[in-house]
Parts: C-alpha cells; structure tokens; sequence
C-alpha cells in the first residue's frame, strides 16, 4: 500500500486557533499500527480544549492535534505485527496504557498513571490523515460497519462503562439528566441492558423529542418537571449533564441501596446531600473514560441493538475543524459532528 511522506493534520496552536498543517506521516514503532483515519467524532471535551485549553488539570502547553473519536483502515503495521491486518477496518481505542503497572495488570489500565490518551496534551489525536495506535487497540469491526459507526464506538463505550458501573440488571428503573450523545447513548445502553424504565431529563426540546424516538419511557424539562413524584422510585441515576443543579434535584429520586453515577465533567467541586447518601446508603462513583468495553460497545451497533446513525447531524473536512468543534453551540438542531478527512478541500 502506498503511504504518502505527509499529512494533513488540524493542529490546535493556542485557544480558539486551530490551523491545517502539512506534518509528516508517522512510522508504526513495535507493536503498534498506522491507520489511515475514515471518520472521527467530535467531543464537548475537543471543544473544551479548544475554547480554553486545558481540562482539569490537563492544561495543552503546544501545539496538539485534537480528536479521539476514531476509525480507520491499518495501512501499515510494525515489528511484531500480523501483517495481513493491512487493509483491515477498525475502530480505535484511544488509550495507551503502560501495561506494566498494578492498574494494568488487574484488568483497570484505564486507571493507569502513565495512560497517553488520543488528543490529550501531549499526545496528539486524530484530525488527521494518519495515526498510530497499538495493534490491540485497533479493534476490528463487521462487515457492514460503516466509518461512522466505527467512530461511534467511542461514545458507546462511555455508555457501556456507565451502565456497568451502576450495575444496570434487566427490571432496573433508571434516571437520567442530559439528553446529549452521551446520555441518550446511555439510556440506549441500559434499554439493551434490561432496564425496563429509562427517564430522561434535558431543557432542550428536540432533544427531549429524540431522546423519546430511541426508547425512553419519558422525556422531562427540568423547568416544569415535578421530581416528587418520582421520590425514592429510580434503582439508578446517571448524569450526563455535569449540571450542578441536575446532579442536586435528582437525589431525592434515588432509592434506598440504590446507585448514583456521574459521567459528566463539570466542575472541580460538587454540592452533594451527604445526609441522605448516607441514610439511605447510596452509592455514588464517577466514571473515567472507559475500560473493556470495545467488543461489548461493537455488538450493541452491529446487531442494532442500539441506534446510533442518526446523531451524526453534520460532516466536514480537515479544513473545517474550528466549525465543527463550535456547531454544537451555533446550531441548535445538531447533535454530533463528524470529521471525514477524505472531505477535505484540495490545498491551493
């Protein structure tokens, strides 16, 4: 397969300026594949790292190329590789832990302290044409799957770690706040895990509106929602807002021995009722990216278990990233955006 010398690739230079560059193709090392990148989505957290620079305590101190949503097709492979994955379509997890550490070894390299993660300073991602990633980490997709769908995985995978976290069991009655990809990937999620009663709660009305079209049992706007009728009713509460407001009107909504779970990023600190946690002994965790969860998040959409096409409500080439990093915003119709390099306009 013939590789070019160089790339195309989105480079994020300082807050709100991102330029399309000319870089060098990267060479796979041991163990690792090049991939030529087909589709990637795009994350709050992309456009949180554009707008500001920095998440938490990742602060971007360069240049970076953001983008962590991926698939691809393995162009090339290195040391200790099978070569006959060239050619082979994937979808990419974006995470590359040391392998070596206590973390790693029991099964939780999410956790890893070493962890280099797609798009995170200062690892670059993949508004690209070309990227690298370990050879296990390129997880092999159906037939059938498209690019789109691929890249989907990623946010599936958030929703997959999220049900497993709260410990979702078929005949479970779930809450959820914010109806974004996130959260209607999760109430998708725990629909196909068994839960029986999935509500949603988002100000947003055609998101309400597509929330309900992907099986939620109901969709409520916070503004005029009454919660008390719902005291003590659901098994679990996941939010997908990072709304402090959300997060503190839905506890008196959680059961006794029932479970709490944010998924969200908001801020650094969070109001919680620590009296009624403790009374009615709920369990409350938060969620850190994912582990485990590509095969599981693959056979949800190969089998259409879950539905995920129609988030994509908007695509752009290299040289459109700034937009597609904002539209969410300017747009209040659209839902996710994806960059497809192939649609980049020709340079000169």
């Amino acid at each position: 397969m013939n590789i070019p010398e160089t790339m195309l690739a989105s480079v994020l230079t300082e807050p709100e300026r991102i330029e399309l560059q000319r870089v060098g193709v990267p060479a796979p090392g041991p163990g690792q594949v090049l991939m030529r990148v087909t589709a990637v989505g795009v994350c709050g957290s992309d456009t949180h790292f554009y707008e500001t620079g920095r998440i938490g305590d990742i602060v971007v101190d360069g240049p970076i190329v953001l983008g962590h949503e991926t698939a691809g097709e393995v162009v090339a492979v290195g040391a200790g590789v099978d070569p006959s994955r060239v050619g082979e379509q994937v979808a990419i997890e974006p995470q590359m832990p040391c392998r070596r550490c206590d973390f790693c070894k029991t099964g939780s390299y999410h956790l890893c302290r070493s962890m280099r993660f797609y798009g995170a300073y200062p690892v670059d991602g993949s508004f690209s044409e070309y990227a690298l990633i370990d050879d296990d980490f390129a997880h092999p997709i159906p037939e059938g799957m498209t690019p789109e769908q691929a890249a989907l995985v990623e946010p599936v995978s958030v929703a997959v770690h999220a049900c497993r976290r709260a410990g979702i069991v078929p005949g479970a009655k779930v809450f959820i706040t914010g109806a974004g990809p996130i959260g209607v990937l999760t109430a998708q999620v725990a629909r196909a895990f068994g839960a029986t009663e999935v509500v949603i709660s988002d100000p947003i009305p055609h998101r309400r509106a597509y929330a309900e079209a992907r099986g939620v049992t109901q969709a409520l706007d916070p503004a005029e929602a009454d919660l008390s009728r719902y005291d003590q009713y659901f098994d679990v509460y996941i939010d997908a807002s990072a709304h402090a407001g959300a997060i503190g009107s839905a506890f008196p909504a959680i059961r006794p021995g029932g479970v709490a779970v944010l998924v969200g990023m908001g801020g650094l600190n969070l109001d919680v009722p620590i009296a009624m946690i403790q009374h009615r002994e709920i369990t409350l965790t938060g969620t850190y990216r994912y582990v485990n969860t590509w095969p599981t998040a693959i056979d949800l959409i190969a089998t259409e278990a879950i539905e995920v096409d129609s988030l994509v409500t908007g695509r752009y080439g290299l040289d459109a990233v700034e937009e597609a990093l904002t539209k969410a915003k300017t747009d209040p119709v659209a839902i996710k955006t994806m960059i497809i390099p192939s649609l980049t306009a020709s340079e000169g």
